[in-house]
């Protein structure tokens, strides 16, 4: 059984930071491309950053220079690290991982407001 399970989010005052990490289980983590999304209230989810498989980066151009994905293969975890946070970064932050043509799995999500 697939399982990504995110923690980090929270309540941040606009300019500061926060590190949203996902724990992956139940995939060969290394093979999987890892991904976050985000859903703001009353939009569609957005691909927010990716990080494939062999550790190229990719980002939305809203958050390129702000937000950094990482992974970390001998933990099976994906960490999104985001500064200079803005009030337009305020979501649900989603975990994804997707292996070429299978399915999307997704986390929870995590709550992120950031608001003073």
């Amino acid at each position: 059984q697939v399982q990504l399970v995110e923690s980090g989010g929270g309540l941040v005052q606009p300019g500061g930071s926060l590190t949203l990490s996902c724990a992956a289980s139940g995939i060969i983590f290394s093979i999987y491309n890892m991904g976050w999304y985000r859903q703001a209230p009353g939009k569609q989810r957005e691909l927010v950053a990716v990080i494939t498989s062999g550790g190229t980066t990719n980002y939305a151009d809203s958050v390129k220079g702000r937000f950094t994905i990482s992974r970390d293969s001998a933990k099976n975890t994906v960490s999104l690290q985001m500064n200079s946070l803005k009030p337009d970064d305020t979501a649900v932050y989603y975990c994804n991982a997707k292996y070429y043509q299978g399915p999307h799995y997704w986390g929870q999500g995590t709550q992120v407001t950031v608001s003073s």
